[in-house]
């Protein structure tokens, strides 16, 4: 099962022979990210990874539960969001979740050295035009306090008080293995 889940990741990655400039008329602001960016500006259909890789793709993407990706529009390659606009590296699903199954024009960065992704850039997503309305993807912070009780301006980073964050940890411990994962970890290494 691993073996088809990393075959169908790099088909949904591959680069198309002769990559294209999408930079053109972008506008997006640089990170200065240690491998690599690109300044990008596109048509793409927005849906999600899953729907992507398998063919199941509900209406609304997941509801904003699965990871996004844009298929963009001049040359069919799929790409990955993994960020928004905001600096705590948060993704890009609270912003594009609305735009599920509709093509918009997305302006971010192509991250990624081409050496070593071999054309299999992420996309951090800056803004989303639909109909000559452009929005600033911004919305993670604000789609957290609405979840919790917790208002940004307590002290300490945000995920450090976010309630989901703190059940998935009682669940499946800091590792994501398991609490007998995580005391075994804690007695090797401290």
């Amino acid at each position: 099962m691993k073996r088809m889940t990393m075959a169908a990741v790099a088909v949904l990655l591959a680069a198309p022979a002769g990559a294209a400039d999408f930079s053109e008329g972008s506008e997006a602001k640089n990170w200065n990210l240690a491998h690599g960016e690109t300044k990008a500006r596109f048509e793409a259909k927005v849906t999600d990874a899953v729907c992507a890789l398998t063919g199941d793709c509900p209406e609304d993407c997941g509801g904003g539960l699965r990871q996004m990706v844009l298929e963009r529009v001049a040359d069919g390659k799929t790409l990955l969001v993994f960020k928004n606009i905001q600096p705590i590296f948060s993704g890009g699903t609270y912003d594009l979740a609305a735009y599920c199954g509709q093509t918009v024009t997305v302006d971010g960065l192509l991250v990624g050295d081409p050496e070593v992704t071999k054309g299999a850039e992420i996309m951090q997503v800056q803004t989303v035009t639909v109909g000559g309305e452009t929005a600033k993807t911004n919305n993670f912070t604000k789609g957290w306090e609405a979840r919790t009780e917790n208002p940004i301006g307590e002290k300490g980073p945000w995920f450090r008080r976010d309630p989901l964050i703190h059940e998935r940890i009682d669940t499946t411990g800091h590792l994501g293995l398991g609490k007998e994962a995580d005391e075994k970890y804690a007695e090797e290494n401290f």
